[in-house]
Order: C-alpha cells, then sequence, then structure tokens
C-alpha cells in the first residue's frame, strides 16, 4: 500500500491520483491541509530529496511570499518551518511505500511507470 502525500484540488495530484486508480494500485491519500504534515517527517524525506526539491519554487505559494520570506529559506531547518506553515509550498504529490520510503515526488506518467509497474 501506498501513500500519496497532497492537497485535492491540486492539478498535479489529481493525475497522480487518476493514473494510480486507473493502473488499480492501492493508496491511501493524506491531505496536507486537512492532516498537517511533521517536522520528522519532512526529514526522513531529505535523504531521497534535498529541501531545495521539496520547496516547490515554480509554485503560487511561493510566488506569493515577501522577498524576506523567501530569502529566510535558506537550509533545512528553515525550509521545514516554511513547508508546515505553509504545507502548499511542498512540491506534490510525494509517494511514499509501506515502508516509508520515497518512490515519487511529482507527476510524470514515465516515472510512474517505471516506479509501479
Amino acid at each position: 500500500m501506498f501513500t500519496v502525500y497532497g492537497i485535492p484540488n491540486c492539478n498535479t495530484v489529481k493525475k497522480a491520483r487518476t493514473w494510480l486508480d486507473a493502473h488499480q494500485i492501492t493508496y491511501t491519500f493524506h491531505d496536507y491541509k486537512k492532516k498537517g504534515i511533521t517536522p520528522e517527517k519532512l526529514k526522513s524525506w531529505f535523504g531521497d530529496y534535498s529541501w531545495e526539491k521539496l520547496v516547490n519554487k515554480s509554485g503560487t505559494t511561493w510566488k506569493a511570499l515577501s522577498d524576506e520570506e523567501k530569502s529566510s529559506v535558506k537550509d533545512e531547518d528553515s525550509a521545514v518551518q516554511l513547508m508546515i506553515s505553509k504545507t502548499s509550498v511542498i512540491k506534490r504529490p510525494l509517494v511514499e511505500d509501506a515502508g516509508g520510503k520515497p518512490v515519487a515526488l511529482g507527476f510524470s506518467e514515465k516515472e510512474f511507470e517505471e516506479a509501479f509497474l
């Protein structure tokens, strides 16, 4: 069983969930807006994805930040603080396997085929 982390109204998350459903891959959905995210969980992903990859700098949430807020994100700890306070800035979806290991970040049909089929 996989866990998909994201927000339900995100188009990329919708595409990923549609792909997983079409391929009958079982998963649970973790909604950042309803369940939040812990610092420990975010830090556990740093072994596979750097904080620079997890902070979605091309998204509207990042672009709406003040220059001061953007410049304050300079290391893992400051990135974690931002991602906890503004979960929409986390690149999505992130998919974990049953053991908690990340297997996908974002959605690409090719990458999902490699990871899940």
